[in-house]
């Protein structure tokens, strides 16, 4: 079981990387116009990018939104979410074990709700047909299905290991306390 969601977290992390890709191309598109007439005035050169960019910047938003939620659940299942490790690494014992399980139920409750309002707010938008106000009007609930599907398996992730540390398992792979205290300069 254990293996099978591992991999659902690391497809949805794939995807995650995917839309970050497309956010770039999406950006990338829509700069093009400015960098070619720059190169015109500046240069002489002839304008490679006569077009302009409708909704890319909209696009890009969407991508970036599917780009971070669907993220989560891969990057939580790695312990790479900023944490409270070095107050945890501070407790011994049964004090640790308890407040390990107090923040990954907090965090089951946070992210259960926001799972759920996600989901919610996809369907709405569903099923009363909501568009988006760009010039390319597509429907909402397209760009929510990241938004929902990141959130829902952020939940299960964040259920997942509260279910292994109440039954006694190892909190998720732990930073070393150097690599925990390191501080970027």
């Amino acid at each position: 079981m254990r293996s099978a969601l591992k991999t659902l977290y690391e497809w949805t992390g794939i995807l995650g990387g995917i839309f970050m890709v497309l956010l770039l191309v999406f950006v990338l598109y829509s700069v093009g116009p400015g960098i070619g007439l720059w190169l015109e005035q500046t240069f002489g050169l002839p304008n490679f990018f006569p077009y302009v960019a409708r909704s890319a910047d909209e696009f890009a938003g969407y991508a970036m939104l599917a780009s971070a939620f669907l993220a989560f659940a891969s990057t939580f299942g790695r312990g790479e979410h900023i944490r409270v490790t070095l107050f945890l690494q501070r407790l011994q014992g049964l004090p640790r074990r308890l407040a390990e399980i107090w923040c990954l139920g907090l965090g089951a409750l946070l992210s259960g709700y926001l799972a759920w309002f996600s989901i919610k707010l996809c369907w709405q938008s569903y099923e009363i047909n909501d568009l988006s106000t760009g010039l390319i009007a597509i429907p909402l609930w397209m760009p929510q299905v990241g938004m929902a599907v990141g959130a829902a398996v952020l939940f299960i992730a964040v259920v997942e290991q509260l279910v292994v540390v109440v039954s006694g398992g190892a909190l998720m792979a732990e930073p070393s306390g150097e690599e925990a205290a390191h501080l970027e300069r």
